[in-house]
């Protein structure tokens, strides 16, 4: 194909995306991230970032940043295992297998790698992987990769899962693989039910707990200890990038012969550059920070409930979850990109989701309630949705 011809096709491909209200355009944040950004010359009140708690921009992490930087340096230029491990790349996975309970922890440059890094690690043609249908993609391109039997349950369905492992029997090692938060529709995943079945048919559980950890749970540690089941489950991969301060990095913690072996033979892990110093610096203290969150837990909790009480009552359908991820379903797409537009003229700062991101026909507005957001913030929230929801004819 010549260049003129693959510029043609990705042309009307573009232009069949922006006629189907598909294309995602992306808008320049002017400030550091909050609860409150500038955007095009003006203040708007952000509800859609993963900053669950509001630590993006703490003080001590910034000053951890700081820190890490004069004392180690800009960047590693290298992989872990040639002269890219420094003592605090340690202490990191140290402190996040402690904090899950687990015998150690490997890091990565984001938890998309975690998860693309660990199943063609672990996995062989003799083994069998059981992954929920929303799962995110990260874990299916994962699954993509390695050469294990795939079978796929409908969302959260025991039934369906119980299916599947049965249909496993006879492989040498079976794992499920899901979501513990799913990031589109705010529900938790099932994992006491998941873990009895694991047990019952002698399967492995590993869970991504990217939108749990930090804030689920009476410690932080994620919808696994919120569900009181931290200790049944066997891997775990989360990220450094949302509640945990916001920046970037992933990791998978859990029993140590899987952390060693990734050490050896996971991709992403041997042909990536180490963590920055100063990410992996700033990163440990938000961990201690997270220990100290409690009351900025409850407030999340506190502002999630009321908002989502003021849009059941407005008329909106907000799907069900314990989590602060609140799905306003519009259904059409192009509708959902115009709602967004029209809150970001109200001031308030939210982005349409649609298809690939979620099902055909099921675009929503996903909210994402923090902690830093005030009482004032949600009640504005409110009025602008109920008055471009009215507007628009959601409601």
């Amino acid at each position: 194909m010549s260049d003129a011809a693959l510029r043609a096709v990705l042309k009307t491909q573009l232009a069949d995306l922006q006629a189907q209200g598909l294309y995602k355009r992306e808008r320049q944040i002017e400030t550091p991230q909050g609860a409150v950004i500038r955007v095009a010359g003006r203040e708007v009140i952000n509800f859609c970032a993963n900053n669950y708690l509001g630590l993006a921009n703490n003080p001590e992490v910034v000053a951890a940043a700081h820190e890490g930087l004069k004392k180690f340096g800009y960047g590693l230029s290298s992989v872990r295992f040639i002269c890219g491990t420094q003592t605090l790349h340690r202490d990191l996975e140290g402190e996040i297998a402690k904090f899950h309970g687990k015998d150690d922890t490997i890091l990565y440059t984001s938890c998309f790698d975690a998860n693309g890094g660990l199943f063609e690690t672990i996995l062989g043609e003799q083994d069998a992987v059981i992954s929920d249908a929303l799962n995110h993609a990260s874990i299916i391109d994962g699954i993509r990769l390695c050469k294990a039997k795939r079978f796929r349950y409908q969302h959260a369905d025991l039934a369906d899962l119980e299916r599947c492992l049965k249909e496993a029997e006879g492989c040498r090692l079976k794992l499920i693989a899901t979501d513990s938060v799913f990031s589109m529709d705010g529900d938790l995943a099932p994992l006491p039910a998941i873990c009895d079945l694991a047990e019952r048919f002698g399967a492995a559980v590993m869970i991504d707990e990217c939108h749990g950890t930090g804030h689920l749970g009476a410690g932080g540690r994620g919808a696994a200890e919120a569900l009181g089941c931290l200790d049944r489950i066997d891997i775990i991969t989360s990220t450094l990038g949302k509640t945990l301060g916001g920046s970037a990095g992933g990791f998978t913690t859990g029993p140590q012969e899987v952390v060693d072996f990734l050490r050896q033979r996971s991709r992403p892990y041997l042909f990536s550059n180490a963590l920055t110093p100063s990410l992996a610096y700033a990163s440990k203290t938000a961990i201690d920070l997270i220990h100290r969150s409690g009351d900025l837990r409850a407030r999340l909790q506190e502002n999630t409930k009321q908002l989502r009480g003021d849009l059941e009552r407005a008329g909106f359908q907000v799907k069900p979850g314990q989590s602060p991820i609140l799905p306003v379903m519009i259904g059409d797409a192009a509708l959902a990109a115009k709602m967004a537009d029209a809150l970001l003229e109200r001031g308030i700062y939210v982005i349409g989701f649609s298809f690939p991101v979620v099902p055909q026909g099921q675009a929503r507005i996903r909210i994402q309630v923090s902690a830093a957001h005030t009482r004032e913030h949600i009640d504005r929230a409110a009025k602008a949705f109920t008055e471009v929801g009215r507007e628009l004819g959601i409601i």
